[in-house]
């Protein structure tokens, strides 16, 4: 067989059957698109977390105003010019919970139909913390039936009792029966 001259490269070897040899084979890329999909996670995370935070409105404004001084001592002071000491706050009445709140108002604002419904509520949630964008509140109440039961009426009494409580551009308010189903909703 003849050898090519120094530098160059051998003829590939020629298929027996004829023709030029198949391509080389490609190298797997599977270590790619897993690295990518963490990847993806990874910052998919990071945006609802950056979303959670913001729908929150939580923030540090460094307002220090609310904090007590620190206390200082000075060796030449004088006794005699000491303050008298501070009375603790009067003791502020205690804060009614989502529950009481709306049920007062109902009993206050209330048609006769909606006070008596306002009986069976035995919890309310989500009414305290609104941000206009997608506001959720859950009224509970001891009501059996679901949807499509007996206590249907009463609970779109409650949601509307609820619209006329409190008030947002894209609120929902969910009626649930004893049993975590869906009595009735609306708009609030």
């Amino acid at each position: 067989m003849n050898q090519p001259p120094p530098g160059q490269q051998p003829n590939p070897p020629q298929n027996p059957a004829g023709g030029t040899p198949p391509p080389p084979q490609k190298k797997s890329s599977t270590g790619k698109i897993v690295g990518l999909g963490c990847l993806g996670v990874v910052v998919l995370f990071v945006v609802i977390g950056a979303i959670g935070s913001a729908l929150t409105g939580t923030s540090d404004t460094g307002d220090t105003s609310n904090k007590p001084a620190p206390a200082t001592s000075s060796p030449a002071s004088d006794p005699a010019e000491k303050r008298p000491a501070e009375e603790p706050p009067a003791e502020k009445p205690k804060a009614q919970s989502q529950t009481e709140q709306f049920k007062s108002f109902v009993e206050k604002n209330g048609t006769a139909a909606e006070k008596k419904a306002v009986k069976h509520v035995t919890r309310v949630q989500g009414a305290d913390k609104q941000n206009n964008i997608l506001d959720t509140a859950e009224i509970h109440t001891d009501y059996t039936g679901g949807l499509l039961g007996p206590h249907g009426g009463n609970g779109k009494l409650l949601a509307s009792a609820f619209a006329e409580w409190k008030s947002s551009e894209n609120g929902l308010v969910t009626v649930y029966d004893s049993a975590g189903e869906i009595l009735a909703n609306g708009n609030f």
